[in-house]
């Protein structure tokens, strides 16, 4: 192992976000049981810590202070932020050890399904991951990652509202990584969950499907955080039994938190510019004393578009400065995220899964789908998506001829005959974190087949 810090800013990329003055009054109350009338003038009290909150003072200072209420709530205000922050300008403030500038990873969720919206969240399939794509396209900034981002849907259909399950209540985990493979012909490879959760659900999808997991929050306990009610303890964010480590980690199956023989690499990531579980200049000696002893070591940490993300970078900057001096036998590099995992585990690059198709006519009503690949999956099955001619998507599981190398699907009036569809996608990962998209068009019969991600030559 190289004696390398790799450093990953993952933001959580959920585009604008709108609060009222009634609702920051309302996440006061439902995070410290403290119920107050609203008023700017109390807001600002409460700001300087002028209000007996019962030994809450400090956390709701933090929870309100005036620049993590300061959201950028329209389009217009994320686009002008970055665009100085994706500058060249701004990126280069900072060089890491191999004179490389900061580089961003955009965790895009798309927010759908959703009845109730106060917030003014942009609703709609492919929403923030267009905005995103086009924003990276424009400012030529081709060294940043667009990732996945997931928020686990409330009973009640409330855009605003967390929850943990990323299926009980909605069809949307399906919907939105069908919609990606067929229309944009995407499938992750890194995932940032909604709300830090992880839960055997979750846990267990993710095996399935993508090999990088930047979710662990594990951090020693901040007496402060025990204020806060929807943290504390195993509500949100449970990571109090995973490793307190900047090395990534293979989880148990049976424990996501818990080291163990599951295939997929856990990451921790820690938060700055929000109120809890923030990174600290112990945390960033951490990392390097962790390299300097051989251990793998991937510095990440997360923010939201919606507020301004320069003040968290500079901070990060600052506590990067504070420490490297300490350390002249260690570098550290502003990395992307999948390459991060790739650099600090010296994983051995590999071919992408070639995921030839073929369609074979069985029957009028009956044709048999047929999915390979030499180079083996980082799962069990690609992902199968389906596009009805009436418009509506579809997932589905594969018959699995030979794991990781094999699989089939008949189409016929059990599942959809080749006549109601008009395209078919398989998607996977290798374990590498290449990418593999293929499309078929079953009117034509051509096949589109995208590959991200793939080793850089040498």
């Amino acid at each position: 192992m190289s004696k390398t810090v790799y450093v990953v800013h993952g933001l959580d990329t959920e585009g604008p976000l709108h609060e009222s003055l009634e609702a920051t009054f309302e996440r006061i109350r439902e995070i410290f049981h403290l119920d107050f009338e609203p008023s700017a003038e109390l807001l600002r009290r409460l700001q300087e810590g002028k209000v007996d909150c019962g030994g809450a003072e400090a956390a709701i200072q933090k929870m309100a202070a005036p620049q993590l209420l300061a959201y950028n709530d329209t389009w217009d205000k994320i686009d002008l932020m970055l665009r100085d922050a994706m500058s060249e300008s701004f990126r280069t403030r900072m060089r890491d050890s191999f004179g490389g500038g900061w580089i961003y990873n955009w965790f895009c969720v798309d927010h759908v399904d959703y009845d109730i919206n106060p917030r003014r969240r942009d609703i709609g399939y492919h929403n923030v991951f267009d905005h995103y794509q086009s924003i990276l396209r424009q400012t030529g900034s081709p060294q940043d990652g667009i990732h996945f981002h997931f928020h686990p849907h409330p009973p009640r259909g409330e855009a605003h509202r967390c929850a943990t399950h990323w299926w009980a209540s909605s069809n949307a985990l399906s919907q939105v990584i069908t919609r990606r493979v067929i229309d944009r012909q995407w499938f992750p490879a890194a995932n940032r969950p909604g709300f830090h959760v992880i839960r055997p659900d979750s846990h267990w999808f993710l095996e399935q499907f993508v090999p990088f997991d930047y979710s662990n929050q594990s951090a020693i306990p901040n007496p402060a955080d025990r204020a806060q009610f929807n943290v504390d303890g195993g509500r949100l964010g449970d990571w109090r039994r995973a490793p307190i480590s900047w090395a990534p980690y293979h989880p148990a199956p049976d424990d996501y938190q818990t080291p163990g023989a599951c295939r997929r690499w856990i990451s921790r990531c820690l938060n700055v510019g929000t109120r809890f579980r923030l990174l600290e200049e112990s945390d960033v000696r951490q990392a390097f004393d962790e390299a300097r002893a051989g251990k793998p070591a991937v510095l990440a940490f997360t923010n939201h578009d919606f507020r301004d993300i320069r003040p968290d970078v500079e901070r990060v900057r600052q506590l990067l400065a504070a420490v490297v001096p300490d350390y002249p036998d260690v570098s550290f590099k502003f990395a992307e995220a999948i390459d991060a995992m790739r650099g600090a585990l010296a994983l051995v690059p590999q071919a992408p899964c070639e995921l030839d198709m073929s369609l074979r006519q069985i029957s009028d009503r009956e044709h048999l789908l047929e999915v390979r690949t030499s180079t083996p999956s980082f799962g069990p099955q690609p992902w199968l998506a389906l596009r009805t001619t009436a418009g509506t998507y579809h997932y589905d599981n594969f018959d699995v001829e030979e794991p990781f190398h094999h699989w089939q699907y008949v189409l016929n009036d059990d599942t959809f005959p080749i006549q109601a569809l008009s395209a078919v996608g398989a998607a996977v990962n290798n374990s590498y974190g290449t990418t593999t998209v293929s499309v078929l068009n079953p009117e034509t019969g051509k096949i589109t087949r995208n590959v991200l991600r793939p080793p850089v030559q040498s």
